[in-house]
């Protein structure tokens, strides 16, 4: 059975070993100064998604110790167009950009260096998204419509210290803009939405994982899902949970099933008969990272979903064309 977290308490024991487990809110404290694995295998990150049924926005700033990342796409989903992609990667940033240890505390995360400005606010319910890059500005503000989350604290196999303490956070309205030169896209808050994952962690330098999640409308109330395997020891804990009408309603483990193209359908079902969704992709938004010791590919695939969702009261929710992605990353890093 998975193991719920309802006191508050912190990440890592005494011996710096994870406690297992998940919670709907920051229950957990996460102390950078308890890890007791080396200081290059610390890895931490802020990735916020925006996206209507059109485009898809995404900033990035994080680090894995020894090379880190300052980044924003956008993206036509539907077109399978990058619209801008600006990157740029940090060679040894340790602790420099000074990352947030709560995701939901009131915080703000800058990066402010060669013309390349990015700020995350956390203020309350809601957090604003600020960047200028050369031509391009960008701001997006986001609202909560769900008091839970999805909240793991995972241990791994390999080696004691390692752990994944990660936060994501969606069913988040979205509003703003980006702009570049004389061109501007928007996103309206009734049909744009916005998530956050949030990760801390030291893990083994090869990993691989499955992710999907999601938000759109669904009988007129928001519905919200977060789905994901293969990544750590998941016996105490999964990131599987359904979203809909501001409560939670929590899954065991789930199954990615892949055709022998990423652009073939998957299917995601769970062990206990009450998620059965098929992703129809239509866009393959693949990244690739090489700078010294870091190989990271991901596959990440937009398209459509349709199936069913079953809640804990038994409501069988009918999904029809919701669109989202579901990706598979193989990293070394």
């Amino acid at each position: 059975m998975e193991k719920e977290l309802l006191e508050r308490g912190p990440v890592l024991d005494e011996k710096g070993r994870p406690i297992p487990g998940y919670s709907r809110r920051s229950t957990l404290v996460y102390d950078r100064k308890a890890i007791k694995a080396p200081p290059w295998r610390i890895k931490e990150w802020d990735f916020y998604q925006i996206s209507n049924d059109r485009l898809c926005l995404q900033f990035t700033i994080g680090h894995a110790a020894y090379a880190g990342q300052v980044s924003l796409m956008l993206f036509d989903i539907v077109k399978g167009e990058k619209l801008l992609d600006l990157n740029k990667i940090l060679v040894l940033p340790f602790g420099s950009l000074h990352m947030p240890e709560n995701a939901e505390e009131d915080n703000t995360l800058t990066y402010d260096k060669g013309g390349i400005f990015m700020r995350f606010e956390t203020r309350k319910d809601g957090r604003v998204l600020t960047c200028r890059w050369g031509d391009m500005e960008a701001s997006i503000r986001l609202e909560r419509k769900n008091p839970d989350s999805l909240v793991i604290n995972l241990p791994f196999n390999e080696y004691a210290h390692a752990f994944y303490y990660n936060h994501k956070i969606n069913c988040m309205t979205a509003e703003g803009f980006v702009k570049n030169a004389d061109k501007e896209w928007r996103f309206e808050k009734d049909s744009s939405f916005g998530i956050l994952d949030w990760g801390r962690g030291v893990w083994p330098f090869h990993n691989e994982w499955y992710w999907s999640n999601g938000t759109g409308c669904l009988n007129g109330e928001i519905f919200g899902f977060n789905l994901g395997c293969g990544f750590g020891n998941t016996d105490t804990a999964s990131e599987n949970i359904l979203f809909y009408k501001g409560k939670s309603h929590k899954l065991g483990k789930v199954d990615f099933t892949l055709g022998k193209e990423y652009l073939d359908p998957w299917h995601l079902t769970d062990k206990e008969g009450r998620l059965d969704l098929t992703l129809t992709p239509m866009y393959d938004r693949t990244t690739r990272i090489k700078l010294l010791w870091v190989n990271n590919c991901c596959h990440q695939m937009f398209g459509t979903f349709t199936g069913k969702a079953i809640l804990d009261d038994g409501t069988t929710l009918q999904i029809n064309n919701i669109i989202s992605f579901a990706e598979h990353a193989v990293n070394n890093w």
